[in-house]
């Protein structure tokens, strides 16, 4: 039986999940699909690893989201009640850190929604597209499936267009197909107010953020010798002088992007027990590769996330040694 069979056959007690560090395309997705499926009669609760940036808590539901770092025992009394969990915006049950093992142990029939490469087979079944921008982009996909685009209404329209913006670096990278374009024409067409949630998104920054950046650039940006790589790195004792939040940093890694030469590009952060990264590239350079190898991580083709268990001077050290190598090992 298909999910689709399986939604129609009775009302279920829903929990939605998404990844570490969500980001607008995690939040943005599940907030619209907990939105759609509360309108098809279901009992939906949205849960998340841990906390979310403040820039996407102006999404209806945002205050409903519920975060397994914060109330545990909660949180895993729902996941072991759910008939039903939906895992959007991941493919692998690493993905979501200590809640792995509470996911993996739920009897609740599973069902992947995901634009993720190399999805593993923890779920019972799939909407895997690596084709698409976003997984917003496939909860729209969802609901047309089931025919039900007239339930689409405001709160829905925004989770997903604020998905698709974020994941797609409103609307330039490659992943963005014509059907992408075709599915914002329709929320708007459908009453969506694209301009307020692209200012709500992006035109909203506290003066530390705005500080921060202007540090970044000006002091932490660098480009190597001898390799198309630009580099930002941010100490913990430096995020601490900016007071950062979550989200604070969101983007700073395209700004490196964008300096003229660069083909890829890294952020690196201390945080209190390892060295977090995030990778931007262009063209064919497979950024998700390079971080599997070397960084634990993984994502997408010109944009991924890593980490590594030491401290930032090693890690950036490490970086520099084998960013070197991996433009070699392209050469050849």
């Amino acid at each position: 039986m298909n999910i689709y069979e399986k939604l129609k056959q009775e009302k279920h007690k829903i929990v939605i999940t998404s990844h570490r560090s969500p980001d607008g395309d995690a939040i943005g997705s599940s907030l619209a699909f907990y939105h759609y499926l509360i309108k098809k009669g279901h009992d939906v609760s949205v849960i998340v690893p841990d906390a979310f940036p403040n820039f996407i808590s102006w999404l209806s539901g945002a205050d409903k989201i519920l975060t397994y770092e914060k109330d545990e025992e909660k949180v895993s009394e729902l996941i072991n009640e759910s008939t039903l969990i939906f895992c959007l915006d991941y493919n692998d049950l690493s993905r979501i850190g200590n809640m792995a093992d509470v996911v993996a142990k739920s009897k609740a029939y599973k069902a992947m929604i995901d634009h993720h490469l190399y999805p593993s087979d923890f779920c019972d079944w799939k909407l895997s597209d690596t084709n698409s921008c976003s997984t917003a982009q496939l909860i729209y996909t969802f609901i047309e499936n089931e025919n039900d685009l007239d339930l689409i209404d405001s709160n829905i329209a925004e989770g997903i267009y604020c998905g698709i913006v974020t994941d797609s670096g409103s609307f330039r990278f490659p992943s963005v197909q014509a059907k992408t374009h075709l599915i914002a024409a329709d929320l708007i067409n459908r009453g969506l107010n694209h301009a307020s949630v692209h200012e709500r998104l992006f035109d909203v920054n506290t003066l530390t953020r705005l500080h921060l950046l202007g540090f970044s650039l000006n002091e932490k940006l660098r480009v190597m010798n001898g390799v198309p790589v630009a580099v930002i790195d941010l100490s913990k004792e430096e995020s601490e002088r900016f007071n950062v939040k979550k989200g604070d940093t969101e983007g700073l890694v395209n700004y490196a992007l964008s300096v003229e030469g660069v083909k890829m590009a890294v952020f690196i952060r201390e945080d209190t027990d390892r060295v977090k990264m995030s990778f931007r590239s262009k063209g064919d350079i497979a950024v998700n590769e390079f971080s599997g190898k070397y960084f634990s991580g993984g994502g997408h083709k010109n944009a991924a996330g890593g980490m590594k268990e030491d401290t930032l001077e090693n890690t950036i050290a490490f970086f520099e040694e084998k960013v070197k190598l991996f433009f070699e090992e392209m050469k050849e």
